[in-house]
Parts: C-alpha cells; structure tokens; sequence
C-alpha cells in the first residue's frame, strides 16, 4: 500500500516482487517516529520531517560529479533530516569544517594534492571537530592503514568499491542513534 501511495520508492522484479531501498524504510521509520507519535507522510515519494527530528549536516569529499549526484539520490528519502554538502578537494573540505563543522564527513584518502591519512590525524587533533563522525571510504587493506600510522579511533572504514546507498544506510543509522540520544537527553 505504501508503495502504491508513492510513501515508498519501489522497483518490481521481473517476477512481480517489488525491492523497496533500505535507506527509504528508515527514512520512513524517522518519519513516522519510529512507532510513537504518528507524523504526515508526503506522498510525493519522499519522506516529511519536522523540527523535533534531528537532523545530520552530511560533507561529502568528492570531485566525481556522478558519485555526488549518488548521494544526492540516496540520501533523498530522508529529505530534510540530511544536509548534503560537498567539497571537490580536501583544502576545499577543511575549508568548509573550519565555517562550520558537519556531523559527518564522508572521505577517501585519495585527494586531489593532499594526503588524506594526514587530514584525517590532523582533524583528530582539532578540538573544534571533536564530535564529528568520519566514514572513510578505501580499498586499502588494514596492513596497508596501519603502516601509514592507521587510522584514527573515531573514524569508521568502509570497504570500497561501495555504493551511494549503502552509505545512505549507514548515514540513516546514525540519525537513529541521534534520534534515540536525543530523545534520552529529554527524558533526563
């Protein structure tokens, strides 16, 4: 029904199923708050938030149009919950971190006249960023991390190749986890 209602977005199998993105489940779940109070879905597809939801400021380090343009598609179930940001270069990044740090940043360590294992150390020793989570994005292998001096312990490797999606996941998990900390704090 909810597929049907464009709530959901849904592709059908040759076989009649239909395969519903994970990332657009839990953006509905933040939408209709998780089993509690119920809120408006938007029928146009993608999902409504309002003001008590929280919402993730996401910079993306990335000079690949189609891969930003991935992100963008991945992450628009969730609709205003996600801030999506993106710097093409890591000056361009740190730039940004330094106006205003996100709650997430999404890198590699290939950047474009910059060692990305040295950005990284160098925001760990930043105060200033010192609760912003960091998912990096490497087909190093762990040998090869640790003998660049490894990697810092707030940062979260994923494995590359890896697909827009399967960071919308990770980027829905962490607005879950910031919704249960905040709704905690509340109640404290």
């Amino acid at each position: 029904l909810w597929v049907e209602a464009n709530i959901l977005p849904a592709a059908r199998t040759p076989g009649g199923h239909r395969r519903i993105p994970y990332n657009a489940v839990e953006a509905l779940a933040l939408s209709t708050g998780l089993g509690g109070e119920s809120r408006p879905v938007a029928s146009s597809g993608s999902s409504s938030t309002d003001a008590s939801l929280p919402s993730m400021d996401v910079l993306v380090v990335s000079d690949e149009e189609a891969w930003q343009e991935a992100c963008v598609t991945a992450m628009s179930p969730y609709g205003a919950a996600v801030k999506l940001r993106f710097a093409e270069t890591g000056y361009l990044a740190l730039l940004q971190i330094g106006q205003k740090a996100p709650d997430l940043l999404i890198t590699n360590l290939d950047l474009p006249g910059m060692d990305g294992m040295a950005m990284l150390h160098t925001l760990e020793r930043s105060a200033s960023v010192a609760g912003m989570r960091t998912l990096l994005l490497t087909d190093w292998t762990p040998q090869a991390l640790l003998r660049r001096g490894g990697v810092p312990r707030s940062v979260e490797v994923v494995c590359a190749p890896v697909t827009a999606d399967a960071i919308a996941v990770r980027v829905g998990r962490y607005l879950l986890g910031q919704r249960v900390q905040e709704s905690r704090t509340s109640q404290e």
